[in-house]
């Protein structure tokens, strides 16, 4: 598109106008939303030919009209005010000056719609993951703790130059527990506020309201710090500028990069947690802004047998510690979330035994409700040649009378046997590289 072109022109104004009407300058905001218009209508008269394109910027057109209409109504009714109404307040001669409790009065309807978006955002309960819930990876604790807990617990331990990291990296391959360590640390953090975003959350249709709501943000982070930041996939957000893309993906990229910066503003008790999976793709400048970029890799053997005993948890096994060493030594490459998976597959095995029985035998076994009380005269699967096989199906027993088996080391390499690992040597081969110019082992 041509910078000369009337679209252009039109967005440019636009951006001006959003900014303007933010900050309060409202007969600048008005005067560049009408000749706005004025320079899309010109653009569909004679630049836009898709119809589709034009319903689009009627709408636009039809947003940024009932703007300026507020603004003008604003504009007139309080024209001989020295000072200007505050957010959220507006004083009726109707009511008897009363607050009015209308949003479509509030002089800025849009940033209290983006301040109520960015609140949604706030993890306001702990997820109620620990430290101990996340099998290995003690370099990316130990990072996070002194980037989060240590500040908190200890302000006096972070001063004059002696300054707690403002951005933390995490990146490794899919389902290593990147988002599970951004868990633990909204868990442990007690004190601080946890706010938990998606390129989803902040991206918009709307001309310029994708800065804006980047710039709530962070002023929300500000106001109810100390605070985190944590940005999810945060490569659809950030990556590195080129010529193809939109203008609206270059200004939040810009935005980001101040808001990140502080520039104007300090960004003392804010983190700023990242993850992703493609780092390569970041903008270098955000690259720079994230001052801790720890590589989250596949867990090791160790790591992978404490994952199969974290993910069994207390559900009823016959496995001893011989068989989670051999599930681990077995699971080499397989991630996380792929260990995850192929527990999840072994504890349905006994259900699909119960499901696929022909055959069930009276057993004596504990109870449900308290384990120190046994109840006899409880069925169970069983092969026909056992003792005291009963043809017998699931649908014909009392609910409380089935004995589901427990889950064994045949069900988890059953399991296992069905499953493949998601992460391929191309991708691992990029991290690597990656980790060996730019980041460190978490």
């Amino acid at each position: 598109m041509a910078s000369g072109s009337a679209l252009q022109k039109a967005i440019d104004l636009v951006t001006k106008a959003t900014e303007e009407d933010q900050s309060k300058n409202y007969k600048e905001a008005l005067r560049l939303y009408e000749s706005a218009v004025e320079y899309f209508l010109h653009a569909m008269k004679y630049e836009v030919p898709n119809e589709k394109a034009k319903d689009s910027i009627r709408a636009k057109c039809k947003q940024y009209l009932d703007r300026a209409e507020k603004l003008k109504d604003y504009i007139e009714k309080n024209k001989d005010k020295k000072k200007p109404v505050k957010d959220g307040e507006r004083t009726s001669k109707k009511n008897g000056g009363n607050k009015d409790s209308d949003s479509d009065d509030d002089p800025d309807p849009a940033r209290k719609k983006m301040a109520q978006k960015m609140e949604g955002a706030i993890v306001a309960e702990k997820p109620n993951v620990s430290w101990d819930d996340v099998a290995g990876l003690e370099g990316a604790k130990a990072a996070l703790k002194e980037a989060v807990i240590l500040p908190i617990k200890f302000p006096h331990m972070f001063t004059g130059k002696r300054q707690a990291w403002k951005g933390i990296l995490l990146f490794g391959p899919p389902g290593t527990g990147k988002t599970y360590l951004a868990k633990a640390v909204a868990t442990e953090a007690n004190n601080s506020t946890f706010f938990s975003v998606s390129s989803s959350d902040l991206v918009s249709k709307w001309l310029g309201e994708s800065e804006q709501q980047v710039r709530a943000l962070f002023e929300m982070a500000r106001e109810h710090k100390p605070s985190i930041i944590f940005i999810d996939e945060v490569d659809s957000l950030c990556a590195s500028r080129s010529e193809q893309e939109s203008e609206s993906a270059r200004r939040i990229k810009t935005e980001f990069l101040v808001q990140m910066q502080g520039v104007g503003n300090t960004n003392d008790g804010i983190l700023v947690l990242g993850a992703t999976n493609i780092p390569w793709v970041l903008d270098s400048a955000i690259r720079r802004r994230f001052e801790k970029r720890i590589y989250i890799p596949l867990p090791d053997a160790h790591a992978r047998t404490a994952l199969f005993q974290l993910n069994i948890g207390d559900t009823p096994n016959s496995l001893n510690d011989n068989d989670y060493r051999d599930l681990g030594n077995r699971t080499d490459g397989y991630s996380g979330a792929d260990i995850s998976i192929v527990v999840r597959d072994a504890l349905m095995q006994p259900v699909r035994k119960v499901q696929t029985a022909t055959h069930f035998k009276y057993i004596r076994g504990p109870s449900r409700e308290n384990p120190n009380v046994w109840i006899e005269d409880l069925l169970t699967p069983c092969s026909p040649g056992e003792y005291g096989a009963m043809e017998l199906t699931w649908e014909k027993i009392q609910g409380d009378k089935l004995y589901e088996p427990v889950v064994t080391m045949n069900d988890m390499l059953r399991s296992l046997a069905d499953s493949k690992p998601s992460v391929n040597d191309e991708d691992l081969e990029k991290l690597r590289k990656f980790t060996e110019d730019f980041g460190i082992e978490g």
